[in-house]
């Protein structure tokens, strides 16, 4: 599904729209030393965390609303 598709443009994914919004939300509260840096793998940068992280949420928004029709 994308989100904000215009009559010349398809518009972004509506994943990576919510990942953003996950992403911007977590930095703002947390800065780059988010709460869980300790269960990150030793390879593993603070940014590909929070990342993640944000993926993990959007996906969780998505989940939602596919069980909810929202």
């Amino acid at each position: 599904m994308k989100a904000f598709p215009t009559h010349r443009e398809e518009g972004m994914e509506l994943r990576d729209y919510f990942a953003a919004k996950a992403m911007q939300s977590i930095v703002s509260k947390y800065g780059d030393e988010p709460p869980y840096l300790d269960l990150m793998d030793d390879d593993e940068s603070a940014d590909d965390a929070i990342a993640q992280w944000a993926y993990e949420l959007a996906d969780a928004m998505i989940k939602h609303r596919e069980k909810t029709g929202e």
